[in-house]
C-alpha cells in the first residue's frame, strides 16, 4: 500500500508529459528552420520543461530539508520524493518517445543513459531509501536547462547570436559545475559510504557512475569543440585573410 502514492505520481507524470509532448507545437509552434524536424522540436522542449522542474525541486529539497544533504540514504521528505517519482515518468516518457521516433543507432546513448537513471531512481522510490542521492543527482538537471535551450537555438538557427554565446558560455560553466563536478562527488560518496550499502545497490550505483561519467566527458568535450574551439578556428582564418 505504501507503494502506490509513488507509482502513481510515476504513472501521472508519464501521462502528464506525454499530453504536453501532444500539445507543444500549439504553445511553442515551431520555427520555419525546424520544420522539417517537428518530433524533435516537441521533444526538447518536454526535456526543457522537465530540466527546469527537477533542477529547481532538487534545489529546493536541500534548501527546505537540509537534514537530507548530511544522509543522503535514509532521510528525505515527501516532497523530495515526489520530484524523484515525477523525473521517473519523464524518462519512461522520453524513452518510449525517442523509441518510436528516432532510428536506434541516432539514440542509443540516450536510451542506454534513461534506463540507468531509470532503473537507479526507482530502487530508491520503491525501498524509500536513497532519495537524497537521486536528488543531487537531479541537481545534474540544472546545467540541462541550457543544453536543451542550446538545442532550442540551434533548430531555429539562431546559432550566430548574442543569446547562443551568452547560453553556450551559462551552458559549459554549469556543466561543470552541476554535471561533471556533481557526479564526482557522487562517485567519492558511493566509494566512502561502501559499509553502509548493500552489494546489489552499491553495484548499480557503481556501475550507473561508470557508466556516466565517461559518457558526460566526451559530451563536454564534444560542445567545447563545437561552441569554442570552432569558433576560435573561424576567427584566426579570417583574420589570415
Amino acid at each position: 500500500m505504501g507503494l502506490s502514492p509513488g507509482l502513481l505520481l510515476v504513472g501521472g507524470s508519464f501521462a502528464a508529459f506525454r499530453l504536453l509532448n501532444r500539445g507543444l507545437e500549439r504553445l511553442v509552434p515551431p520555427p520555419r528552420a525546424a520544420l522539417r524536424n517537428r518530433w524533435k522540436w516537441r521533444n526538447i522542449w518536454t526535456s526543457f520543461v522537465h530540466s527546469l522542474l527537477s533542477g529547481a525541486g532538487a534545489l529546493l529539497g536541500f534548501y527546505l530539508h537540509p537534514q537530507m544533504a548530511e544522509d543522503l540514504i535514509g532521510t528525505h521528505s515527501p516532497a523530495a520524493r515526489s520530484v524523484v517519482s515525477v523525473s521517473i515518468g519523464y524518462f519512461l516518457q522520453d524513452f518510449v518517445d525517442m523509441l518510436c521516433n528516432q532510428k536506434l543507432h541516432q539514440s542509443w546513448e540516450l536510451l542506454f543513459h534513461h534506463s540507468v537513471v531509470i532503473i537507479c531512481f526507482s530502487v530508491a522510490v520503491l525501498v524509500h531509501q536513497y532519495i537524497g542521492f537521486a536528488l543531487v543527482a537531479l541537481l545534474v538537471e540544472i546545467n540541462s536547462i541550457f543544453l536543451h535551450l542550446r538545442q532550442i537555438l540551434l533548430m531555429a538557427n539562431l546559432v550566430h547570436t548574442t543569446c547562443y554565446r551568452l547560453n553556450s558560455i551559462i551552458n559549459l560553466g554549469t556543466y561543470v559545475v552541476f554535471r561533471i563536478t556533481t557526479l564526482a562527488w557522487m562517485t567519492r560518496w558511493l566509494v566512502l559510504n561502501r559499509e553502509n550499502i548493500p552489494l546489489a545497490t552499491y553495484t548499480v550505483g557503481t556501475v550507473g557512475m561508470a557508466i556516466m561519467t565517461p559518457m558526460n566527458i566526451i559530451l563536454f568535450y564534444r560542445l567545447l569543440r563545437s561552441d569554442f574551439l570552432k569558433s576560435s578556428r573561424e576567427v584566426w582564418r579570417e583574420k589570415e585573410k
